[in-house]
């Protein structure tokens, strides 16, 4: 691994823990000096861009990985419940190495990003509308809610785990449950 490659791995998983560690920090969490940070990435914006970048070619990865453009366009309601399934599992393993890409304001804000960022979930949300219409999913809202609420999951997820609330390896199960089953009483 490069030593760019390096510094992004650390910061990527640093800054997800540690939202507001310093250029230092990153440093330190990477095993270089601060000027070999430097020497790669001008600022901490530049870092964060690059972090977002990466996270969103994870994110198309998943997606392709998952299938998700074939189970939606085949209809097939348990193709489309094993995509959804897949993707979601792809998701919250992404969490670690890209946690701080879900609300930081660098890479939120940033017009490239979002325009890259808008077309993915465009992808994402056809999977939602094809599970609506298969049945999979509730029809009874907007499909593109439901690419919402996943990303709210994610979040909660993040948040959950650096609290300590819930043990890793039960992540992935409660994505899944409470998006595919909700949260209400049976």
């Amino acid at each position: 691994m490069s030593t760019r490659d390096t510094v992004l791995v650390a910061a990527q998983r640093l800054l997800t823990t540690q939202p507001t560690a310093s250029m230092a920090e990153i440093a330190a969490a990477a095993g270089v000096g601060r000027a070999t940070v430097h020497r790669h990435f001008a600022n901490r914006e530049e870092l964060l861009h690059e972090i977002g970048a990466r996270s969103l070619d994870r994110w198309a990865e998943s997606l392709v990985a998952a299938g998700v453009a074939e189970a939606a366009a085949s209809a097939d309601p348990a193709r489309i419940r094993a995509g959804l399934d897949d993707v979601l599992a792809r998701f919250v393993a992404d969490l670690e190495d890209f946690g701080v890409a879900l609300t930081d304001p660098t890479v939120v804000n940033s017009p490239a990003l979002q325009e890259r960022c808008q077309a993915l979930f465009a992808e994402e949300v056809a999977l939602y509308a094809a599970a609506q219409a298969a049945g999979v999913l509730r029809a009874d809202v907007p499909a593109r809610w439901l690419g919402h609420s996943v990303y709210g999951l994610l979040v909660a997820v993040r948040d959950a785990l650096l609290a300590g609330d819930i043990a890793r390896r039960d992540a992935e199960a409660l994505v899944r449950s409470t998006f595919l089953d909700g949260g209400a009483a049976r």
